[in-house]
């Protein structure tokens, strides 16, 4: 399907025509939102900034938000899927976010919780990503899965958060087969038994393995918890789009699962799909456009090009800021225009250590 960018006449808080990425991004239906914080241009400094708290900030955040959906006639009310990117500094004041959402929305809208250890904007505590739509279709956003009081550490976390999407997605008369894309927040208490989380994937998901991205923040928005997901569910029937890696026959996780005209993509790094091996490492600009170039063959794999490829959230790590603005020449380079939209957190860490930035995409045929 062919998109097309949404350029709002008003936009006050910057010049969005010189980035590497698209406001949003109008498909059929839809519109797909970047990333937006409370970033202005500030004339007098010559340069982008962020003032006040979590609550300036949120709404600045979903005025832009809202700007950007009244271009495409839509509004705040047509959102399908709401993600707030929090960083660690914002936590403790999240509660301030969340009474602003309640005042700009009504009825019962899903949100994922995402904490991230900062933005890219330094000052920045939130960070609001929106897919909107006036029409439901055949996609089923859960909202973030926490688990409560739950033994066991991650194995046991993991089994409790599958059976609440099994609960969840019973309602809609669907299984955990239905799954296409799961992505895993952990905390470093995580990492010594995360592998053990392969085999309740082995056990409880498939036959065709859904895509996945799995991400290590700081904290996570919940105390007690080592690992928090955001899942998404089709009723259409999904299909593995592998352009011929061998190495995926072993691992319990898809590089692309297409479900109708939606490709879904496995979060991406600078590893050798066949050998395993990290490529470029220390250089983040390298690792991004070893990734791209990956992620474009798993869209030729299903019958698309660069032109399909419609969103991107660029995980980076703290090592990867100097760097980072490399990643831009990339994306002009290879992403046609309209350039797919952006979001841009700042994680932990990434579960090779050698890589700089994992990129999870979405594309639309």
């Amino acid at each position: 399907m062919k998109a097309t960018a949404i350029t709002p006449d008003d936009f006050p808080w910057y010049d969005y025509g010189r980035y590497s990425y698209s406001l949003g991004l109008s498909i059929g239906d839809h519109a797909y939102l970047s990333g937006h914080t409370a970033s202005v241009y500030d004339p007098e400094l010559g340069r982008m900034v962020v003032r006040g708290g979590m609550e300036e900030q949120t709404r600045i955040a979903y005025a832009k938000a809202d700007a950007i959906l009244t271009a495409d006639g839509k509004t705040l009310g047509d959102t399908v899927r709401l993600v707030e990117y929090i960083t660690e500094a914002g936590i403790d004041s999240y509660g301030e976010a969340e009474r602003v959402r309640t005042e700009l929305f009504s009825g019962d809208t899903r949100v994922n919780t995402v904490p991230v250890r900062a933005l890219l904007r330094r000052d920045a505590l939130i960070e609001i990503e929106i897919i909107a739509a006036r029409e439901a279709d055949n996609l089923i956003f859960l909202p973030t899965i926490y688990p409560a009081n739950v033994a066991g550490g991650v194995i046991g976390q993991t089994n409790h958060i599958y059976d609440q999407a099994a609960r969840m997605l019973d309602i809609f008369g669907l299984g955990l087969d239905s799954l296409v894309k799961t992505v895993e927040y952990i905390t470093q208490d995580a990492l010594a038994d995360y592998k053990g989380t392969a085999q309740i994937r082995r056990d409880r998901l498939g036959p065709i393995y859904p895509a996945a991205t799995g991400i290590i923040m700081p904290r996570l928005m919940r105390p007690d918890t080592v690992i928090q997901m955001d899942l998404v569910a089709s009723r259409e029937p999904p299909q593995s789009v592998n352009p011929g890696w061998k190495r995926y026959e072993k691992l319990t996780y898809s590089p692309g699962v297409r479900a109708g005209k939606y490709l879904f993509f496995s979060g991406t790094g600078a590893i050798d799909p066949e050998s395993g091996q990290a490529i470029h490492d220390g250089d983040v600009a390298a690792q991004a456009d070893y990734i791209y170039r990956n992620i474009l063959r798993v869209v030729n794999a299903a019958g698309g090009s660069a032109e399909n490829l419609v969103k991107t959230i660029e995980y980076t790590t703290p090592a990867a800021q100097p760097g980072y603005r490399g990643v831009a020449d990339v994306r002009r380079e290879l992403m046609a225009r309209p350039y797919p939209v952006s979001t841009g957190p700042i994680c932990d860490a990434l579960l090779r250590r050698e890589m700089l930035i994992e990129i999870d995409s979405l594309a639309i045929l």
